[in-house]
């Protein structure tokens, strides 16, 4: 047999008994002729939500600034995890209420659904007031964090929020979840 030929029959050989060393496990166990079906738990990626968790009661106002963030997060084409951590944040910040000026128990100049502030380059108060504009905002600061998607929610939160509380937002990640979850696909 010429060399060229060995080389090639060897190579085939080898790639065999590689693909039966990686593959032989698994297929030795399998059973393709069962045909019964087999119920499968499908496991979330999302991180699990960190330390105790707050939950309050919405009204008609509130669940519609949830839905209006929803509606900002699928128009910038991002996933549900952006809404969740969106939720989460001003669930945080405003209790998911549009906040005008607040006088004397405002901080600083903050306003909205994420206690933006206007001197801080998040828009004019009209702006900051709108919900879709504001969600539009936060999102954008959060899709310049790199990782914002494997990161835990008030980290990725915090980076974008700056705020005196940085692990305020992880309370709020089941229910923004579960808000999430109830009117993504409404």
């Amino acid at each position: 047999m010429n060399t060229i030929m060995r080389k090639s029959v060897l190579s085939v050989a080898g790639l065999a008994f590689a693909g039966g060393v990686f593959a032989g496990p698994i297929a030795a166990h399998a059973n393709p002729v069962d045909t019964k079906p087999v119920a499968a738990t499908v496991q979330s990626t999302a991180p699990k939500p960190q330390g105790e968790q707050s939950r309050i009661p919405l009204n008609g106002e509130q669940t519609a600034n949830v839905k209006a963030i929803i509606a900002a997060t699928k128009k910038a084409g991002l996933p549900e995890r952006a809404a969740v951590i969106s939720i989460a944040t001003s669930l945080q910040e405003s209790k998911l209420e549009n906040l005008g000026h607040l006088g004397d128990s405002n901080d600083h100049d903050s306003l909205g659904l994420f206690q933006q502030r206007p001197s801080s380059g998040w828009g004019t108060p009209e702006q900051i007031t709108d919900p879709a504009y504001s969600t539009t905002a936060f999102l954008k600061g959060l899709t310049q964090v790199d990782g914002w998607q494997d990161m835990p929610l008030t980290e990725a939160a915090q980076t974008v929020q700056v705020s005196a509380y940085p692990d305020a937002y992880a309370q709020w990640e089941q229910q923004a979840t579960d808000l999430v979850s109830q009117h993504w696909n409404s």
